[in-house]
């Protein structure tokens, strides 16, 4: 199982990003996938979920701001944050199921 992700950066508040998370070694399709942020100092945290047929979850700190999808025939899973606030710094890590597996994370730095 790998899971590589990019698209982390620095942007100001009130800004976008959008994370990608490649996967291979396993049947992405099959699988519910997750994304997970760590701030300094504090627990990894679930900040969205989407199912095997794009059933989404998210946390109530990033509802309406950030939008988790797929795309199955590229084995990508994706993040689009929104209106991004310094409070959403961290560490973002993409992993199958909840912590199964996980990628290597990518730094997102919002200023104010």
């Amino acid at each position: 199982v790998q899971l590589v992700e990019s698209g982390g950066g620095l942007v100001q508040t009130g800004g976008s990003l959008r994370l990608s998370c490649a996967a291979s070694g396993f049947t992405f399709s099959s699988y519910y996938m997750t994304w997970y942020r760590q701030a300094p100092g504090k627990e990894r945290e679930l900040v969205a979920g989407i199912s095997s047929v794009k059933t989404t979850r998210y946390a109530d700190s990033v509802k309406g701001r950030f939008t988790i999808s797929r795309d199955n025939a590229k084995n990508t899973l994706y993040l689009q944050m929104n209106s991004l606030n310094p409070e959403d710094t961290a560490v973002y890590y993409c992993s199958r199921g909840y912590g199964d597996n996980w990628g290597q994370g990518t730094q997102v730095t919002v200023s104010s």
